[in-house]
């Protein structure tokens, strides 16, 4: 005899259906039912497929972006870079222009009070080595108290005899260098006939310049001792080059007047006084 088992449920799509919706109305409920549940479940599940099958264009994309924002930021930090040294080197090159001029400051209260001791003794109130010098050339305006020495210290505050040749004033070749950059910036403008003056010692020396000589810095000729009173000043040498300069320019001047007198009268003067 067959056994005949009672279904209690049917199925769709493999999906169980519960009793009571096997029957013709149950069986349109229970669609419409599923079909809504798929209508609300759909969206969120293929917006989720959606980003998922846009995942490698999106990093494509944004490998893009950074790739194009790279050269960008490279940019700004070289700008950067280069703002902060223009920063630095105008902050360094101020601080040496502002310790020049609190030197030349400080050197000329010393030259006036050598001066006036000079005026009122009738003698220097110190050794010949620490006694200044002024030195004057007015047509390019320049008005400077020279040092003793020629050290990259002693230039920095102003121009500096060289050592073992002679003072200014004296007979032989009085030498006087400083920077192209600074006190000697337009001695190049120097012609034939222009004139130097030099005050020491409460006298004023008045030279007049022969020439001019560009040379070699090994070139030690033009700082060699001399018959007569010559001042010679040099410098770096071209003027505006960028760097260490590869030459030097040097000035010649004679000894032409001295506290207002001609040379050879002057002497003839000081040799009737001794």
């Amino acid at each position: 005899m067959p056994i005949i088992v009672e279904q209690n449920c049917c199925s769709v799509n493999g999906n169980a259906v519960p009793d009571g919706h096997c029957t013709s109305q149950g069986w349109r409920k229970f669609v419409r039912m599923h079909a809504l549940q798929r209508e609300h479940l759909n969206p969120a599940s293929n917006k989720a497929m959606a980003n998922r099958d846009r995942s490698p264009q999106i990093m494509e994309h944004a490998r893009a972006l950074s790739a194009k924002a790279q050269p960008f930021v490279n940019r700004r930090v070289i700008s950067l870079a280069l703002v902060v040294i223009g920063v630095v080197l105008l902050g360094y090159v101020a601080g040496q222009y502002w310790g020049m001029y609190r030197s030349q400051k400080n050197l000329e209260a010393e030259w006036q009070r050598q001066t006036a001791t000079v005026s009122v003794a009738g003698k220097a109130p110190v050794s010949a080595d620490q006694l200044l010098t002024r030195l004057q050339i007015p047509k390019i305006q320049m008005d400077a108290i020279v040092v003793e020495g020629a050290s990259r210290r002693e230039l920095s505050e102003g121009p500096g005899h060289m050592k073992q040749t002679a003072q200014p004033g004296e007979t032989g070749n009085a030498v006087i260098t400083a920077h192209r950059d600074t006190f000697f910036r337009h001695i190049y403008e120097l012609n034939k006939g222009d004139q130097i003056q030099v005050r020491r010692s409460g006298r004023t020396f008045t030279y007049e310049v022969t020439g001019k000589r560009i040379v070699m810095p090994e070139d030690v000729s033009v700082i060699k001792p001399t018959n007569n009173s010559q001042l010679t000043l040099i410098t770096c040498y071209p003027t505006y080059y960028i760097g260490p300069a590869p030459k030097r320019l040097v000035v010649f001047s004679k000894l032409i007047d001295s506290d207002g007198q001609p040379v050879n009268q002057a002497a003839q003067a000081q040799s009737n006084n001794q």
